[in-house]
């Protein structure tokens, strides 16, 4: 591993010429970074589920109900 001149904690693989981090603190907060977007996707996904089915239920509420009128009596 080279270290990278001017970052304390960024080295160079030799082998692949990839920039390895290696101070812990900073991989722990980017990881808890990453969990909280996600969960902040996964929230905005359930409430524009949410907003789609109320939608749909006011539509149902101002047309009436989505009968299948094929059928004879």
């Amino acid at each position: 591993m080279i270290p990278v001149e001017g970052h304390r904690n960024l080295f160079r693989d030799e082998k692949t010429g990839a920039i390895v981090n290696t101070d812990t603190f900073e991989y722990s907060q980017y990881i808890k970074m990453k969990c909280e977007k996600k969960k902040q996707k996964e929230e905005l996904d359930q409430i524009k589920n949410d907003i789609d089915e109320i939608k749909s239920l006011l539509k149902e509420i101002l047309n009436g109900p989505k009968w299948n009128c094929s059928w004879k009596h």
